[in-house]
Formats: structure tokens, sequence, C-alpha cells
């Protein structure tokens, strides 16, 4: 039979392992931030990108799909890692709802990736490395989101 004491213990490692997901989350959504950065000032500074891994970037960002209007994408992929940085540490904190949005996000996030990749692969028929990288970084973010919110109704159910 499990005594308060064990129960809270459990409560609290859960917790805990929450706490830690949600900084590693902070942490990924950062170098999503730096690449989406990157990717923006070289656009509105209209310098070329120099690709190292692949070839494709200035094909890539030079296509109708890398702004929307006159806007850049990456800039809106600034705005969304800076959100997701923010609800994460929220919700380091304790702040449930920030959660519940950052789940949201992420979704919407790894949504636009794979339309994203598709229009890369099949479209535009080039890849960007840091188009590439954004996509790794929204889909590990996606992975430890969703662990956490298993983890997270795993532990109200218990």
């Amino acid at each position: 039979m499990a005594t308060n004491s064990t129960v809270d213990h459990e409560l609290a490692g859960g917790a805990r392992r929450s706490v830690v997901l949600d900084a590693i989350i902070a942490l990924v959504a950062l170098v999503g931030l730096a690449d989406a950065v990157y990717l923006t000032v070289e656009h509105v500074t209209g310098q070329s990108v120099r690709c190292t891994v692949v070839t494709g970037c200035s094909e890539v960002l030079s296509s109708s799909y890398a702004t929307i209007g006159r806007f850049p994408l990456a800039a809106l992929g600034a705005i969304a890692y800076f959100t997701v940085f923010s609800l994460a540490t929220l919700s380091t904190f304790g702040y449930t709802s920030a959660r519940k949005l950052l789940a949201l996000l992420v979704a919407l996030m790894c949504a636009t990736t794979l339309w994203l990749l598709y229009v890369q692969a099949f479209i535009i028929q080039h890849f960007c490395q840091y188009c590439l990288l954004s996509a790794a970084v929204t889909l590990t973010l996606t992975i430890l989101v969703v662990i956490n919110q298993v983890r997270q109704r795993h532990a109200r159910i218990k």
C-alpha cells in the first residue's frame, strides 16, 4: 500500500521531470530562434545566404514561398520560436495554461514544417540547410511536447 509520502514523492518526481522537459524545450527553441533571426536579417539586408552542407539555399530563399507578401517567412518563424521559448519558460514555473498553448503552437509549427518540407522537395526541388535545421528543431520540439503531454496525463491518472 502506498503511503502519502510515497505518492507525494512520485508526484514531485513527475513534476521535476516536467520542469526539466520544459527547460529543454525552451533551450531547443533558442536554436530555432537563432536560425530564424539569421535568415530574417539576411533577407532584410538583401544578403545572399551561403549553403555549406547542401546546395539550393538561394533557390529556396528566393522563391515565392519564402515570403508572405513582403513579410519574410523566417521572421514568422522567429516570432513562433520566441513564443515557444516564452511559453516553455512560463510552463517551467507552473503556468498550466502556457503548457496548453505551447502544445497548440508546436502542433501548428509541425504542420507548417511538414508543408514546407513538401514544398522544398516537390515544388522547388531544392533544399536549404537552414530550413532543414528549422525543420529538425520543430520536429524535436514536437517530440518533446508530446512526451511532456503524455507524462502529464499519466501523472493525472495515477
